[in-house]
């Protein structure tokens, strides 16, 4: 006579969903960052920079525009 108790799955399912969102943004965040491991965002800043120098040296000595 005695009733089973039905098993509760919703922490379970709470959890699974968790860490399922977790393991995704992990995963999309290596996809995005996977450009910084190519050495192109160096290369960008210091050809920046250089074009950044010679802007400011040609203004001094007036080179520019003539």
């Amino acid at each position: 006579m005695a009733e089973e108790k039905e098993k509760d799955n919703t922490w379970l399912i709470a959890g699974v969903a968790i860490a399922a969102v977790i393991v995704l943004v992990v995963m999309l965040k290596q996809d995005e960052t996977k450009h910084l491991k190519s050495g192109a965002v160096e290369q960008l800043q210091a050809e920046t920079f250089s074009n950044i120098e010679k802007r400011k040296t040609s203004n001094v000595t007036g080179t520019v525009g003539n």
